[in-house]
């Protein structure tokens, strides 16, 4: 078992289950899948470039992305229908444990200037989505065979019912958010 996952069930779930009175341990909110997504929008004009960055989030995430196509044509960016333009992968169980626990431990602290992520980028349904500028900040990237510096998007799935109990599962994970003015 992940030392993350052993955290979520010897402290974190206790801990909301008495901080939001919830009724059976069941209710406790737990983080379900993570996703992340990886555009390439120069995989039209340069079809390697997609290549590139599926080999790297295979890296990341430890485990083989889909390609993601387009959804519908956009002439000014020379799109068509169908066309290969970005990657993801989702992660659920160990794994998930895993790249939650490399995130928060590892690759956020390594970004430079940073002041901790941001608490407002919950949607209203207890989910949290974190966008990543560069994929060097990930340790098993490495620097010399980087061809271009991609950002990410990370959405962390919780069955969190409200932002308010989301935010409160991912702090106890250990999760940096920033400080609150004020």
């Amino acid at each position: 078992m992940n030392r993350l996952e052993q955290k979520y069930r010897e402290t974190v779930k206790p801990a909301l289950i008495e901080k939001f009175g919830y009724t059976t341990p069941m209710q406790a909110p737990k983080v379900e899948k993570i996703v992340i997504n990886l555009g390439v929008g120069d995989a039209i004009a340069n079809p390697k470039a997609l290549e590139d960055a599926v080999a790297e989030l295979t890296q990341i995430a430890g485990q083989k992305p889909v390609i993601t196509k387009a959804k519908k044509s956009i002439a000014n960016f020379k799109l068509r229908e169908g066309m290969a333009i970005g990657c993801k992968v989702t992660l659920r169980g160990e794994k998930m444990y895993d790249f939650l626990d490399k995130l928060v431990s590892i690759s956020l602290p390594r970004v430079r200037d940073f002041h901790g992520v941001s608490t407002t980028a919950f949607d209203g349904r207890g989910n949290y989505t974190l966008g990543v500028r560069e994929q060097l900040i990930f340790p098993e990237i490495n620097f010399d065979k980087v061809s271009k510096v991609r950002g990410m998007d990370i959405v962390i799935v919780t069955t969190a019912r409200t932002n308010q109990e989301a935010y409160e599962l991912l702090a106890q994970l250990g999760m940096p958010f920033a400080k609150k003015e004020g």
